[in-house]
């Protein structure tokens, strides 16, 4: 999720998030669910598939990383499954455009990557806050301002990524003007021959859950899943943001994992990566509970959601999020976890 995006996100919203919550989570019934959900081994083969990717602070790109910050991060991502980094290169401005001076030491990054750990791709991280519950942001329906998104990653490929990552939110569903935009930019990425990467919210843990949390509260959470299919189908990779989820528990967190992980297995194409989100930072607020949301239920609930939808899917695989707040444990989760 981006920074920006991040911290809007946590301000303000959560008297209707919170009502969200009252009307769709901790009935006895569904937390049983979830918890069963949970429940059993994960199949044998549900691991590493070598094209995970981590979210990248803005310390990469604007001058405070350095040789040695880089080298012990080349130390220790080696012999993980990570293949991309998404790094933030952003944000937007509001009508789309991208101010090259955010990214002065793009270059240095890039280079040194491909020098020193062959193989891994840097894609930059691009979001803004959407006009979508408020004034001020990005507005997807005015044709001007996609255009603008299209050149800003035109003018970021030049600069030498070698692909994109797009975090818009909060980005309602059945948005046809995301749709569209995503079209357009596609074209860009085929032409260039760079991945298309983009951020996905979670899908509708209980039938048309956008639409009513929508209505009531004007602040839409999920995705439909057929949206998100649709989503799928226009990029090549999704990683889905499969943390902040409001549960209590580390059970029923792992459950709802398992969950979502299925879903989103069932709508993805065979042709795009589809990445869970792990939860790669520390907090305690309404939306994100960390004695619930762990990187062990995560990578859990990941592989049995993997093993009973599809289990051979080789265009797999989990997205860390983010470098600067993960801490040792969240690093030894994942490696014992996953490989």
């Amino acid at each position: 999720m981006n920074t920006r995006v991040r911290g809007w996100w946590r301000r303000g919203r959560w008297i209707v998030l919170g009502l969200a919550l009252l009307l769709l989570v901790p009935t006895a019934g569904s937390a049983l669910a979830l918890r069963m959900n949970y429940a059993g081994d994960p199949r044998e083969g549900t691991l590493t598939r070598g094209k995970d990717a981590i979210w990248l602070g803005h310390a990469w790109v604007d001058g405070r990383k350095k040789d040695a910050d880089l080298t012990a991060f080349a130390a220790r991502i080696q012999g993980t499954g990570i293949r991309d980094l998404y790094v933030h290169a952003g944000p937007l401005e509001h009508d789309g455009t991208l101010p090259a001076a955010r990214y002065p030491r793009a270059k240095w990054l890039i280079e040194s990557v491909h020098r020193t750990m062959p193989g891994i791709r840097v894609q930059a991280w691009l979001g803004d806050i959407l006009a979508t519950e408020g004034p001020e942001g990005l507005r997807l329906e005015n044709a001007a301002s996609r255009a603008a998104v299209v050149g800003s990653t035109r003018q970021i490929l030049d600069a030498g990524f070698d692909g994109v990552h797009f975090d818009l939110e909060p980005l309602h569903s059945d948005d046809a003007h995301y749709l569209s935009l995503l079209d357009d930019l596609g074209k860009l990425t085929k032409a260039r021959e760079v991945p298309l990467s983009v951020a996905a919210h979670q899908i509708d843990p209980l039938p048309a859950a956008h639409t009513v949390v929508g209505g009531i509260t004007g602040s839409e959470k999920w995705w439909s899943q057929e949206f998100f299919g649709e989503v799928a189908r226009r990029v090549d990779q999704i990683a889905v943001m499969s943390y902040d989820t409001w549960m209590p528990l580390e059970g029923l967190y792992g459950g709802y994992v398992a969950q979502q992980t299925s879903l989103a297995l069932e709508v993805t194409p065979e042709d795009t990566d589809l990445l869970m989100g792990l939860p790669f930072f520390h907090e305690d607020d309404l939306g994100h509970h960390e004695s619930a949301e762990t990187v062990e239920a995560a990578i859990r609930g990941t592989r049995l959601g993997l093993g009973r939808t599809d289990r051979d899917r080789e265009r797999f695989g989990v997205a860390l999020y983010v470098d600067f707040a993960a801490e040792e444990g969240d690093w030894t989760a994942y490696r014992e976890g996953w490989h």
